[in-house]
């Protein structure tokens, strides 16, 4: 087996009637972002947020 294949279902979740994302979807382009330790990131057109320590 050459990788993994994604699990689509695990990114979305039925909240009465609608279908909602769970994951941060990218301003620039709307597909889903990446969630790293210190940042999102779009892995389609690179967009990159930074998340603020609280």
């Amino acid at each position: 087996m050459k990788h993994k294949s994604v699990q689509v279902w695990k990114f979305y979740s039925i909240e009465g009637d609608k279908l909602v994302r769970k994951k941060r979807t990218c301003p620039r382009c709307g597909s889903f972002m990446a969630e790293h330790a210190d940042r999102y990131t779009c892995g389609k057109c690179g967009y990159t947020e930074f998340k603020t320590k609280k």
